[in-house]
């Protein structure tokens, strides 16, 4: 795919990571319509940014938790750009332990609207427009947790219902690769710590102790957290490159979800 000229929906993207993509495909030639929520000066500094971009852009404060709102925000993509080429599925609640404490029922109902129903419904208002494209893309960003869960050193950053949601992406991911065939492309990429998710820059980050820090490092293969330019890169290729590839999980986690387990030498055996 060709991203100049495209039109691209990108979820969560008052900051961070949701952010990133969307500057990236904006930068690259896309139309791209940035939603964002409940983070009042980080939203306001985006449309700051947005504004000084070449192309037809739009920010748009909505609730994604409600059908309603994402019908009327997919009426007023198809009245402004006429089609949908992509779409960034981003929207989550990563809950920590380390920040919000025991399970509430409060806390289990923003897990499962945000991190899970929120992706549900927006593909399933989008699709629609995505396979009208011809020739549209989904990528879902989702986490290890749904492979780990709360065990290990994760237990400190992922709970019960947030690795629960997660684990249920990867059903929706295969589930709507079937339904947008052969016109839309559907893949996930499962990420692991990253600065400003769950890594560096988040307020659960800041409350570990650097020994607890440490020891989520070293059970990374790679010894490190991840970078919001790795995210990019991986987004683009699967956007752009990976036109055989729909139904995938692509896992960007430096190797977390294989730990630190020594492999040991060959044994000589008896023979």
């Amino acid at each position: 795919m060709k991203i100049t000229g495209k039109t691209a929906l990108v979820l969560g993207a008052a900051k961070g990571i949701g952010k990133a993509i969307g500057m990236s495909l904006a930068k690259s030639g896309a139309n791209v319509i940035f939603t964002c929520f409940d983070w009042p000066t980080e939203s306001e500094q985006l449309r700051l940014e947005v504004a000084d971009l070449s192309g037809n852009h739009l920010v748009c404060k909505i609730d994604l938790r409600d059908p309603k709102q994402i019908q009327q925000l997919v009426d007023q993509i198809r009245d402004t750009y006429s089609s949908l080429d992509i779409l960034i599925n981003n929207i989550e609640r990563g809950g920590m332990p380390v920040v919000h404490g025991p399970y509430t029922p409060e806390q289990w109902d923003l897990e499962m609207e945000t991190t899970l129903k929120a992706k549900w419904w927006v593909f399933h208002h989008t699709l629609p427009l995505l396979k009208a494209s011809g020739n549209g893309a989904v990528v879902t960003l989702s986490s290890i947790a749904g492979i780990v869960g709360r065990s290990g050193p994760a237990a400190m950053i992922f709970n019960d219902g947030y690795a629960a949601a997660n684990r249920a992406v990867s059903s929706f991911t295969e589930t709507w690769a079937r339904e947008g065939a052969p016109e839309v492309r559907v893949n996930e990429l499962m990420l692991g710590i990253f600065e400003t998710r769950h890594g560096e820059n988040t307020r659960g980050w800041a409350l570990l102790t650097p020994e607890e820090q440490a020891v989520l490092t070293n059970h990374t293969l790679l010894k490190r957290t991840g970078r919001i330019d790795e995210i990019v890169k991986a987004v683009l290729f699967l956007l752009k490159d990976a036109d055989y590839m729909t139904g995938s999980v692509i896992r960007l986690d430096g190797g977390y979800t294989l730990g630190n387990e020594h492999v040991p030498p060959m044994p000589k055996g008896v023979v």
